[in-house]
């Protein structure tokens, strides 16, 4: 496993947790889906692995980083703090410059009445999981295995309910068991792209490693707080999206110590 580079380790390791979101929305092709309140819980459960995987494996890797180039106290929290901000931007960006569709909110970006329905929401799902996979992509690149493969496992358990909820969704309009199912897997898919991206960058730039980190952390804060929870509030189950967000916090940390 040594002698793979971290760009193929950051490809590989996005790839895995991407497709996880396709292993996670298998139950609507055999009519067995979950309850509301217990999709609402699996998705708690993602934003909790976000959230711990934001500080735990990108921030304070990040400030780590950081403190070795820079003499000053100041510098390195200053830099961390401005790529949080920077990654936060670019996704509130590409939020509101790209046309897409949300399953709750409905129609958000620019008018975009030629593109199909289908279409907007798989714009939507690709702006969520893109962070996702430069997040991994980062973390192999500034670490190798010992820094990506907890973010690979944490992403990877958070797509899972993340597949479920976009394919029960797509049944709610329409689509068929098996297209619902293969519209939610191919969201998966952009994640190999972002981790792809991740690792290159940080391997062949080790200057932009605290950047990178803190940067793929704040895309990641603004998916967790501009859709994940509010999507989880929205049909009234707060105490078990709460619930599910503590444990998913609770296992990424444990993952992160025990892994990394």
């Amino acid at each position: 496993m040594d002698t793979i580079s971290p760009i193929m380790l950051g490809f590989l390791g996005s790839l895995a947790a991407g497709s996880l979101t396709a292993v996670g929305a298998i139950p609507v092709l055999f009519g067995r889906i979950p309850s509301r309140a217990t999709r609402d819980l699996s998705l708690g459960f993602a934003a909790g692995v976000m959230l711990a995987a934001s500080f735990f494996s990108l921030i304070i890797p990040a400030l780590d980083a950081a403190e070795l180039r820079y003499v000053s106290e100041a510098a390195p929290a200053a830099i961390v703090c401005v790529a949080i901000l920077l990654g936060m931007g670019a996704v509130a960006l590409m939020n509101e410059k790209l046309p897409h569709e949300h399953f709750s909110s409905g129609r958000e970006g620019p008018e975009a009445a030629s593109l199909r329905r289908v279409w907007l929401f798989i714009i939507a799902i690709t702006i969520h999981n893109f962070p996702e996979g430069l997040a991994v992509g980062v973390g192999f690149g500034a670490e190798g295995i010992s820094g990506g493969l907890p973010l690979a496992i944490g992403i990877g358990l958070q797509n899972a309910p993340e597949g479920l909820a976009v394919a029960v969704s797509l049944l709610g309009e329409g689509y068929s068991k098996g297209r619902a199912w293969g519209i939610a897997a191919l969201t998966g898919m952009v994640e190999p792209i972002g981790g792809l991206l991740g690792a290159g960058i940080i391997t062949f730039s080790q200057p932009l490693l605290p950047w990178g980190l803190a940067f793929a952390a704040g895309a990641m804060l603004y998916v967790i707080s501009h859709e994940i929870i509010p999507e989880t509030h929205r049909s009234g189950h707060q105490n078990k999206a709460t619930l599910g967000l503590a444990i998913g916090l609770v296992i990424m940390l444990f993952l992160d110590v025990w892994l990394g």
